[in-house]
């Protein structure tokens, strides 16, 4: 839904209501005093998704050939919010009181919603400088229409490349659902040190995104990384299957954050790119709706594993799913060429 949203009322439009949505979280949130207030205050959360307008943004200001590099410089800003807001967070709750950080949050939510409105132009100034045909493919349906989705899904490349991203992974995703509890039962670790082993993943991401990624996007084609991290996948399960202590999980951790961030930059990149330039919003909330589909049904098939096959069946599935995948797009003749709007 967010996500045609931005693509029938624009990216403004879209960022405008995610920050107005966080505003009303925190304050919702800053004043409940009992458990139903507290759940009123996760209703507005359902527009609160400002990643892939942020995306659909950068799809704006950017050529193709830059905006691999740009997606993931993008996700290294992300990163680094996530990371000193949860340390402030904490530091403002423990000092200050529990309350302390919902007031810094609203307050952070108004200056943002500020800015967009300050500093993103206008659907209609944006249509005087790139005039567009009257009737574009992404307003023919309503917001809620599933067949503009299913639409997307036909033109060249896109099926197979959005299937590679579900599939590749999928394996990593039921692990890291379950790594809470392998933290603790396998690995023996206390709360504070899971932790720091997730800043550590943290730190490791926005190394990839902001410093890698750029200069691999100029050096190699899209194909070739898109290859490249599947491959890398592959030699990632192999390390999780033989893995027995969590020194060994942070060695592991180095190729495994340099395909997950690969495989999630190159593929928005190349998604966008193979469908109009009107539906790039729907298409970027396809793919950021990857991880919620492995939230839904990973707890179960995680828990089904690790209980009765232990942390090894996650790397040998892993090993298994992007060895296979890696032979098919080897033999595969994926299209990934730009589509152009006529």
């Amino acid at each position: 839904f967010y996500t045609r949203l931005v693509d029938q009322f624009g990216t403004r439009a879209a960022l405008i209501l995610s920050c107005a949505s966080g505003s009303a979280f925190f304050l919702l949130a800053s004043i409940s005093t009992s458990i139903p207030l507290l759940f009123l205050s996760r209703l507005p959360s359902v527009f609160m998704h400002g990643m892939p307008a942020a995306q659909k943004v950068i799809t704006d200001l950017t050529t193709p050939s830059e905006r691999a590099g740009a997606l993931g410089k993008l996700g290294l800003c992300f990163g680094i919010g996530i990371i000193v807001g949860s340390a402030l967070g904490g530091i403002l709750s423990t000092k200050f009181g529990i309350f302390v950080p919902l007031y810094v949050g609203l307050v952070g939510s108004l200056i943002n919603t500020v800015i967009v409105v300050v500093g993103i132009p206008s659907p209609a100034s944006r249509r005087s400088e790139h005039p567009v045909t009257e009737h574009s493919p992404s307003q023919a349906g309503g917001v809620f229409s599933l067949h503009e989705i299913l639409r997307l899904m036909k033109f060249p490349g896109v099926m197979e490349v959005f299937l590679v991203k579900v599939v590749a992974g999928f394996p990593i995703g039921l692990f890291l659902i379950m790594f809470s509890i392998i933290s603790m039962d396998f690995f023996g670790l206390e709360a504070v040190q899971t932790g720091y082993l997730m800043s550590y993943f943290g730190v490791l991401q926005m190394v990839v995104q902001g410093l890698v990624l750029g200069r691999l996007t100029s050096l190699c084609t899209e194909k070739t990384l898109l290859r490249l991290s599947v491959l890398v996948f592959t030699g990632v399960g192999l390390g999780m299957a033989l893995m027995r202590n969590v020194l060994h999980y942070c060695i592991v951790a180095v190729p495994l954050m340099f395909a997950f961030s690969t495989l999630a930059t190159v593929t928005d990149s190349i998604l966008t790119k193979a469908v109009p330039a009107s539906d790039t919003g729907t298409m970027l909330g396809l793919c950021a709706s990857v991880q919620p589909l492995t939230r839904t049904v990973g707890p179960t098939i995680g828990g089904v594993l690790y209980k009765h096959f232990g942390v090894s069946s996650f790397g040998y599935l892993q090993l298994g799913v992007n060895m296979g995948l890696f032979i098919y797009l080897l033999r595969s003749n994926i299209p990934l060429g730009e589509r152009k709007d006529l």
